[in-house]
């Protein structure tokens, strides 16, 4: 699990006013309802087409977990995060039943997969990175679903993904992360400068990438122009049902204001 310090203030990625459950406890239960459904799972899913999924990538601090999780309330579908996936990928219990449903599911699915990918460097990838694909394709088989980071959008297929980009300048992300932790601007800026050189290097090591091209993704957000967390919720609840609709059956929009 990645926790961060700003001055003397304890800083999780994508952690704002909302409580959340605890990430082990929400990866368990997403393993043990991943288990229970093995057997539906495998009769439904002879081919590998997943069922669609929403991905959001952003930077640190843009605030795209609350919008994923108003988005949540919206469909009536599971978010998981950056928090999440890490906690699979580090337990070797977790990964271990995660990478061996797969197998079972989808056998030699996986390796044709990454090397169709990622060509002759799939065998030499690190065992985390296996552990974190493994796991997205895993969680993402059980049922649509929403992700969080970690570009999951680069994982799945992407006929497969509705992809969304939430954007913003870097006074924005500051302002927020100060006002939500109560710490000084100038400690947020720092910290996040430090966070983004570490989210730079690991889309480096493991996708070989340096940036996120607009062309990626199927809808960008930027929150410096739609500020309120509802309404870009809104965008993206919408077009997702428009995107797969006839193939997903999802829950009644709540009533909230804008």
């Amino acid at each position: 699990m990645v926790k961060y310090y700003i001055g003397s203030v304890e800083y999780v990625p994508g952690a704002y006013h909302k409580k959340r459950p605890g990430a082990a406890e929400l990866a368990d239960r997403y393993v043990r309802e991943w288990e229970a459904n093995q057997q539906k799972s495998r009769e439904r899913f002879q081919k590998l087409r997943l069922p669609p999924s929403i991905c959001f990538s952003r930077k640190i601090g843009v605030g795209a977990l609350e919008i994923a999780d108003l988005v949540a309330e919206m469909t009536g579908l599971r978010v998981v995060d950056r928090e999440i996936l890490e906690t699979i990928a580090a337990s070797g219990e977790l990964t271990e039943r995660t990478v061996k449903g797969f197998d079972e599911r989808y056998p030699g699915r996986m390796q044709e997969f990454l090397g169709m990918m990622f060509g002759e460097k799939s065998f030499v990838m690190s065992d985390y990175a296996r552990k974190l694909f493994s796991s997205i394709y895993g969680i993402a088989g059980m049922g649509s679903g929403i992700f969080v980071g970690r570009g999951s959008h680069l994982i799945l297929p992407r006929d497969r993904v509705l992809a969304v980009r939430c954007i913003s300048s870097d006074e924005y992300r500051v302002k927020r992360l100060a006002r939500e932790l109560s710490v000084k601007e100038e400690e947020a800026a720092a910290r996040l400068k430090e966070i983004d050189h570490e989210q730079a290097e690991f889309f480096r090591k493991v996708y070989n990438k340096t940036g996120a091209s607009p062309y990626e993704f199927d809808l960008v957000i930027n929150l410096d122009q739609i500020q309120k967390p509802f309404v870009a919720a809104e965008l993206v609840d919408l077009a997702f049902r428009k995107k797969y609709a006839g193939e997903i059956i999802l829950a009644s929009k709540n009533s909230s204001p804008a």
